[in-house]
């Protein structure tokens, strides 16, 4: 078994409280776990406004379909208006 933790940091430039970050953040969950089959939390700067730490987690047997998974989640996620990505980290376990 093979998980994959990639940890996303992201910019909200269009937030300007902690509650249209929520929005933002939710918007960005439910997108990814619509089109991916991952988990998806945000897991630093619970209370800054215009930053976000989240965490996508993928598990197979493969660790090539955990790679491609997680390669194609930052693409998409890099694609979407109301948030830039800033950095990106990915470890396998």
């Amino acid at each position: 078994m093979v998980i994959g933790v990639m940890e996303v940091d992201l910019l909200i430039d269009g937030a300007f409280s902690l509650k249209e970050k929520r929005m933002t953040l939710n918007r960005v969950r439910d997108r990814v776990r619509k089109q991916f089959n991952v988990s998806i939390a945000e897991v630093a700067d619970q209370d800054v406004w215009n930053r976000a730490c989240i965490a996508v987690v993928a598990v197979s047997n493969d660790q090539r379909h955990v790679n491609s998974t997680l390669s194609h989640v930052i693409e998409f996620i890099k694609k979407i208006r109301d948030c830039e990505v800033e950095d990106f980290s990915t470890e396998f376990m």
